[in-house]
């Protein structure tokens, strides 16, 4: 993958999100302010990490970050979050910048600073726990699936331009054959929401659209080369 990753903190989920991102083979540079965090990345393997103070815009600007680039603001202190997407914003308008935050209000600011996408702590860990009451089953099952080192893992992937799956429904795709399972989608046409896929569910496939699904690595890779093709037919249900 040519895209890489620009990890800004090394701190309580700073270290966990890294080390998730180096076992999936993603490029990452890991940005520190705290000597004590530098540290410890270094100590767990990580070449590419720099300590810097990430309130001086010089240190910013001196990054050498490409448009598809990401950048994703992770810093213990929430503060130092929005003060990210704020300057990051105007000097690499074209990457895509993820935060966490721990309340709404915080995850107002960070969007209002810039943030493509921010994830509440507070909300995914609600949910998780609205899911264990209701859905008990189906989540120990994917939790079980994901926490074992069994290759099983869910990827976003992008329905690319020219793809043979533009204007083509959800039902029509026989993703049992490409050896995935589709899990939801966004649907641009529809809105920007994430949707579960649910029997009965009409959508139709176009190029920008995410789909989630969860695999094998090697089968979700072969499928996403896959849909870059213009013509396929192994995995589209005859007419």
């Amino acid at each position: 993958m040519n895209r890489k990753i620009f990890l800004f903190g090394y701190g309580k989920h700073g270290r966990a999100i890294a080390k998730g991102l180096m076992g999936k083979g993603f490029r990452l540079s890991i940005i520190e302010s705290d000597k004590k965090n530098h540290k410890a990345s270094k100590a767990d393997g990580f070449t590419d990490t720099i300590l810097f103070d990430v309130t001086d815009d010089d240190n910013l600007e001196a990054l050498v970050v490409a448009p598809e680039d990401e950048l994703i603001c992770v810093m213990d202190d929430e503060h130092l979050n929005v003060f990210l997407a704020l300057s990051l914003r105007p000097l690499f308008p074209e990457c895509y910048i993820l935060a966490i935050s721990g309340s709404i209000y915080t995850s107002q600011k960070l969007l209002m600073a810039g943030a493509d996408k921010v994830i509440d702590l507070y909300e995914v860990s609600a949910n998780r726990i609205h899911n264990l009451l209701k859905r008990p089953v189906s989540t120990r099952f994917l939790d079980k699936i994901l926490s074992d080192n069994n290759g099983f893992s869910f990827r976003e992937i992008e329905v690319p331009e020219g793809s043979f799956l533009n204007g083509v429904m959800v039902e029509d795709v026989n993703f049992y054959v490409c050896r995935v399972l589709l899990i939801g989608l966004v649907d641009l046409g529809q809105g920007e929401h994430f949707r579960f896929i649910t029997s009965g569910d009409e959508y139709t496939l176009d190029s920008g659209d995410q789909i989630v699904c969860l695999g094998m690595d090697k089968d979700l890779d072969n499928f996403e080369a896959m849909i870059k093709k213009s013509e396929e037919t192994i995995c589209v249900w005859p007419s």
